[in-house]
């Protein structure tokens, strides 16, 4: 299920980059070009910024490629550095709950029902700000899975230990 979840979210990311670059480029065009600057492109720039930005930290969160301080954990055992993980998951899992998801939720239903709309694209504000709850569920399930490969594979299995051979740090 999670090279599912993987998968999907690394396609909405490659699709809403390539759409972010594409509009981009339209605004440049239109605007040195052309000599008509296009009205809508700088708003829509803005929100795809957003939902890229937001999106990439839940699928980097669920790779483990965040950035994080180590220095605790490389002086326990692995029983220590178990027990310290599914600690540090479970406070990820609380910070996403209660700002991501119950937060954006409160906002999202709030801009609903106030139909806010976007200034030049004259859509609902709660589809912008969606992206925070879908983050935020997003995040919830990478480190449930992460707890529970924990639990079941110990801590030499867990990926953390593998990503620092992708992160360069120092000379």
């Amino acid at each position: 299920m999670r090279k599912i979840v993987d998968k999907a979210t690394r396609g909405t990311l490659i699709f809403l980059m390539a759409f972010l670059v594409i509009n981009v480029v339209w605004q440049v065009f239109s605007r040195y070009i052309l000599n008509a600057p296009s009205t809508f492109t700088d708003e829509l720039a803005r929100f795809l910024l957003i939902w890229v930005s937001l999106l990439g930290v839940a699928y980097l969160s669920g790779q483990n490629a965040h950035i994080s301080i180590d220095l605790l954990q490389n002086k326990l055992n692995p029983a220590g550095k178990m027990r310290l993980q599914i600690l540090i998951n479970s406070l990820i899992i609380a910070f996403a709950f209660f700002v991501l998801v119950v937060g954006g939720g409160h906002l999202v239903y709030l801009t609903f029902v106030f139909t806010q709309l976007t200034p030049t694209l004259q859509i609902p504000m709660a589809y912008i700000y969606l992206i925070g709850p879908i983050c935020g569920l997003l995040v919830i399930y990478y480190k449930l899975s992460d707890i529970r490969r924990l639990l079941s594979d110990g801590y030499d299995t867990f990926p953390a230990d593998l990503d620092k051979s992708r992160i360069q740090t120092g000379p």
